[in-house]
């Protein structure tokens, strides 16, 4: 029997240890230096001194499907095919919503991992990606969402609340991901689970500030777990799938450009089709509102004039065609739209005015992610890693999809 599997041509060692590797959802590398500062996270900045602590680059768009998968695979965009949580479908025309993992292109560590006999839990705050990140997952997968409604025969497990001993989490609040947390911790604490995958949300990120004190109250308790993991003798990796940045104008309106509104003006009535790919069931987040947009042209002779139109307005950081899109940002050419908008670090966009309700997210100034602005993620070991890993960290890109390369290869193991 192998003491590693191979994904995307890359080894991955058996753990001999517990890993929890945890996806701190839209933490932005501010979040987490003014938390130091703040003295609230002391476990955190004990791995900047006996650990490993870095920043890494997330994946193109810097949302959380597209970002969560390339964790779980070790691979970008342009390997495993999921490039937005919200896409338009050429053959049929319809919008789709990623749901499941129809989408996927191979396999995930967690899988194979699990084929080799690990004891793997993977769970997630919102419902959406569980079923990516379960596929062909022979453990236990589910969500705070649905935590109420778990079956074995899905889920791999059964009565979570009364694993957790609380009642289920609100949506929107900061409990959907400290839920999380203490669900893995039950399970390694039961011996349930030797590798662990636990993705948060950005709630919390979406309505407050690094600094403000919802913030350093949610990563205080954040903190707190991830020490509970480390006394339970497990490796803890911690990365985010994207960052976060205000997108207001100075009178704290949200700074929009609706572009498929702008495009009909130009070029007629019905002459694009607008996608926002961070589109999701939670718009009180973020409004459907993000740094990164699709067109879809109704004429392919008119995509360079819109290009050029789209290059010109204020706020516009990016403008690609579907090629230059792939390579430059490493997603699916056959998946790609004819046009990938991005916005500058103040700027988000949107489709029409009529399809995104701002109502949603005015109870606070709109912070939001998707361009290259959000690309930059902590990137974080419990652990010292080995030289030959503290070299790369030193001298290259850090990916936050290489998290579970350092956390089952690069770090050093507990005697």
């Amino acid at each position: 029997m192998n003491d590693f599997i191979t994904l995307h041509q890359r080894q991955y060692a058996l753990p001999t240890q517990p890993v929890v590797v945890v996806c701190i959802d839209g933490c932005d590398p501010q979040y987490i230096t003014q938390g130091i500062a703040d003295g609230v996270c002391p476990t955190i900045a004990r791995f900047h001194t006996q650990g490993l602590a870095s920043t890494a680059d997330c994946v193109m768009p810097s949302f959380t499907n597209p970002n969560n998968v390339s964790i779980v695979t070790g691979a970008p965009p342009e390997v495993h095919g999921i490039a937005g949580n919200y896409s338009l479908d050429r053959q049929t025309g319809k919008e789709i919503m990623m749901t499941d993992a129809s989408l996927l292109r191979g396999e995930t560590l967690l899988a194979l991992l699990s084929e080799a006999g690990v004891a793997v839990a993977a769970i997630t705050a919102k419902d959406k990606l569980r079923k990516v990140l379960g596929h062909h997952l022979k453990g236990i997968c589910f969500s705070s969402e649905k935590a109420g409604t778990c079956t074995l025969e899905e889920h791999g497990i059964d009565d979570v609340l009364a694993l957790v001993g609380r009642p289920l989490p609100d949506m929107y609040s900061g409990d959907l991901s400290l839920f999380v947390l203490d669900a893995g911790l039950a399970l390694l604490r039961q011996k349930r689970a030797q590798v662990l995958y636990l993705s948060l949300s950005d709630y919390i990120q979406h309505k407050f500030a690094p600094g403000t004190p919802q913030s350093n109250e949610f990563l205080k308790a954040i903190d707190d777990r991830l020490q509970a993991f480390i006394d339970e003798g497990a490796i803890v990796g911690c990365v985010a799938d994207h960052g976060m940045s205000d997108k207001n104008n100075s009178n704290g309106t949200p700074n929009v450009v609706f572009l498929q509104d702008k495009l009909e003006e130009r070029f007629g009535a019905k002459s694009a089709r607008v996608i926002c790919p961070i589109t999701d069931p939670f718009v009180r987040h973020h409004g459907a509102l993000g740094s990164f947009v699709r067109v879809y042209a109704k004429d392919p002779e008119q995509i360079e004039a819109m290009i050029d139109y789209i290059s010109g307005l204020s706020g516009i950081e990016d403008t690609l065609n579907r090629y230059q899109a792939a390579v430059k940002l490493g997603l699916p050419e056959d998946r790609e739209a004819d046009i990938v908008v991005i916005s500058s670090e103040s700027c988000v966009l949107g489709s029409c005015a009529s399809e995104h309700d701002l109502s949603s997210v005015g109870d606070r100034p709109l912070r939001s992610h998707g361009g290259y602005s959000e690309q930059s993620v902590p990137f974080m070991l419990s652990q010292p890693v080995s030289e030959a890993y503290l070299q790369r960290a030193k001298t290259t890109r850090l990916r936050n999809f290489d998290i579970f390369d350092f956390a089952l290869n690069g770090a050093q193991r507990k005697v």
